[in-house]
């Protein structure tokens, strides 16, 4: 459901934002009366929210990240007005039309000195389907004007955010599930092309690797002697790459299989296909196995996974 929810005090404006993403800190940048709103909704695991607001900072502090709470990504779309963000030692000034991402388990600060519009983006870590080394690389990046994608996928995440309203269901969702998608194509991208990515041979090859196996996930043939192979290393020098990432070659391609069954149990648009289907069609056709290896990562069997969501939306 679309709701907006309204704030005409610093105290009930600080209740609201740590109600509506996670637990944060904030305080005024002059004196005055404030007001603030947020308007927004979850589909399924992504919230979409547009904030509007007089100036003030925002900071997430590590005592309020060891509070505990699921690791987050939040994207910003900047819409009016300027912000000032800060996270892993960098920092971006926003204008209308600018992406960036940060990390709500690592401490940040969002700074505006006028009133201000913001679209925010915020879902688990796990659905970039990038390692949290690469992200790191970009937070508190200015992604939208100059940044090769970022042009394109800006003016798609504002035309989304303008039917917020209306977007509910099972095309909500999916197109939820689409901007995430496109995020991660263009952090994949902003990795690439960063200055230094030439010389990190070992790191650069290791990404392309891990965009190869994603492409491939529905193969059940797919394996380490084939992935080396089609970028001419050895299978020991796959594995070594895996290793020194702090991961196995199986495990990724398991991790990745696994979430892209996941995120299909989820989706209304799938209700219907069978769950075995579902297995088969991400290179797990052993539906006893499919089970099995879910439930030891989900605690819940794929059948229990899909009732539970179906439940909570209902």
């Amino acid at each position: 459901m679309y709701r907006i929810d309204h704030a005409d005090s610093f105290a009930g404006w600080r209740r609201l934002i740590s109600s509506s993403f996670v637990p944060l800190g904030a305080e005024p940048v002059r004196r005055g009366p404030f007001r603030g709103q947020v308007g927004g909704r979850r589909l399924n695991e992504v919230g979409m929210m547009q904030v509007e607001a007089c100036a003030h900072t925002v900071v997430r502090t590590p005592e309020l990240i060891a509070a505990g709470g699921v690791g987050q990504y939040k994207l910003s779309l900047q819409l009016g007005g300027h912000g000032l963000l800060l996270q892993d030692g960098r920092e971006t000034v926003l204008r209308p039309g600018d992406l960036a991402i940060y990390d709500t388990q690592r401490p940040y600060t969002l700074t505006y000195d006028e009133d201000f519009r913001t679209l925010v983006l915020m879902f688990p870590q796990h659905l970039l389907g990038l390692s949290p080394q690469d992200v790191s690389e970009l937070t508190a990046v200015r992604l939208g004007n100059g940044q090769r994608l970022g042009e394109a996928v800006a003016p798609f995440v504002a035309q989304i955010g303008q039917m917020l309203p209306t977007l509910e269901g099972p095309i909500g969702y999916r197109l939820a599930m689409n901007i995430v998608d496109l995020l991660s194509t263009l952090l994949a991208d902003e990795v690439y092309s960063r200055p230094g990515q030439a010389a990190d041979g070992h790191g650069r090859l290791l990404r392309r690797i891990q965009h190869h196996i994603d492409a491939h996930l529905a193969d059940p043939q797919l394996d380490p002697p084939g992935i080396a192979a089609a970028h001419f290393i050895s299978t020991r020098t796959l594995h070594q790459l895996f290793a020194d990432a702090g991961h196995t070659v199986a495990g990724w391609i398991r991790e990745r299989r696994l979430e892209r069954c996941r995120r299909d149990l989820l989706d209304p648009l799938h209700a219907d296909v069978p769950v075995g289907a579902i297995g088969a069609r991400w290179g797990l056709p052993d539906a006893a196995h499919f089970s099995r290896v879910f439930r030891g990562t989900f605690g819940a069997s794929p059948t229990q996974y899909r009732r539970a969501a179906q439940a909570a939306v209902s």
